[in-house]
């Protein structure tokens, strides 16, 4: 029912016990004129009471009622709104749980490829140094045999002439030397010059 005609309603209930009041008061004739007018004042009094009342009520409610129930409206509207995206949120979550075990199985894989592949890798850097460290390893073998080498002709040289030196100093007597010296003056005795 709106508005209006609750208030229509309201005014016709307010006219009608106005007029009982009207009929029942002259039905009354007892109590006299004075009597008679101060009821009908009281029920005119009462009658426009209730006419400012409806009337207020008439201006001032609809306005109230309508915001109230805007508000609420929206309120309505926010709350699904912000239902539906919690039911987004819950199902993004519950796909993301149930993908979960698949997630972890994937990482695992892309894991143990990687960790073959750095495996590999140190496999390979290992090999490349050990390369690298026998070929340094052979040229130090290398030049310390030629080291050793050169330091062995030096002491084989050496000990041939200490022992050539030895082997001379015994066999060389004063008289063997003075015949070598005499035999080399000889010797340049017969050269032209």
């Amino acid at each position: 029912m709106s508005l209006r005609r609750v208030f229509s309603l309201a005014i016709s209930v307010c006219a009608v016990l106005l007029l009982s009041a009207c009929v029942a008061s002259a039905a009354e004739e007892g109590g006299g004129a004075a009597g008679h007018a101060t009821g009908i004042f009281k029920w005119i009094n009462f009658g426009v009471v209730v006419f400012v009342v409806l009337w207020i009520f008439w201006k001032v409610l609809p306005p109230k009622f309508r915001a109230n129930a805007e508000t609420i409206s929206s309120a309505i509207t926010k709350a699904a709104a912000i239902k539906a995206e919690a039911d987004k949120q819950l199902a993004e979550a519950e796909t993301r749980l149930a993908n979960l075990e698949q997630e972890v199985a994937e990482l695992r894989v892309v894991a143990q490829k990687e960790a073959a592949a750095d495996a590999e890798r140190i496999r390979d850097m290992a090999r490349s140094d050990a390369e690298k460290i026998s070929v340094a390893a052979r040229a130090e073998i290398e030049a310390a045999e030629r080291a050793a080498r050169i330091e062995l002709k030096a002491l084989a040289a050496k000990l041939a002439v200490d022992g050539a030196e030895s082997l001379l100093a015994k066999q060389l007597t004063p008289q063997a030397q003075e015949s070598l010296v005499n035999g080399f003056v000889k010797s340049l005795e017969g050269r032209p010059n």
